[in-house]
């Protein structure tokens, strides 16, 4: 690896585009349509497999982007998010899919509450 610094405004834009990506693939029929044209529609029964997780992690891309751009308040998202993607990835999945829009309008909302919360800490200097 190398040791160059995280760009907070490439991983804000990765993060946003990944979770864009993969809300419009989940709630919509964009990729099923997709793939089912190239001749592959038998994956499209597991495509939720992959696209949950893509934005529950893409979403936790985004708040380290955040926390970034704040100037480091308080303790590093990284670990957190992305344990929370994962421990959510594996509900929603363990599920069957049952709560998926409410979980992930919950994330969302958590990601939104973050962003305000960070940049409320920028403004102070701390994290509360």
């Amino acid at each position: 690896m190398t040791d160059t610094p995280e760009n907070p405004d490439r991983l804000l834009k990765w993060g946003l585009g990944g979770a864009l990506f993969a809300a419009l693939c989940c709630f919509t029929p964009l990729l099923v349509v997709i793939v089912a044209g190239v001749g592959l529609s038998a994956l499209t029964g597991w495509l939720d497999y992959a696209l949950f997780p893509l934005l529950f992690f893409s979403l936790a891309v985004v708040a380290q982007a955040l926390w970034l751009r704040a100037g480091k308040p308080g303790p590093a998202p990284k670990l957190w998010a992305t344990g929370l993607a994962a421990v959510l990835s594996i509900l929603i999945i363990l599920l069957e899919f049952r709560f998926a829009i409410r979980i992930t309008i919950g994330v969302f909302a958590a990601t939104a509450l973050y962003a305000v919360l960070v940049n409320r800490a920028q403004k102070k200097g701390t994290l509360s």
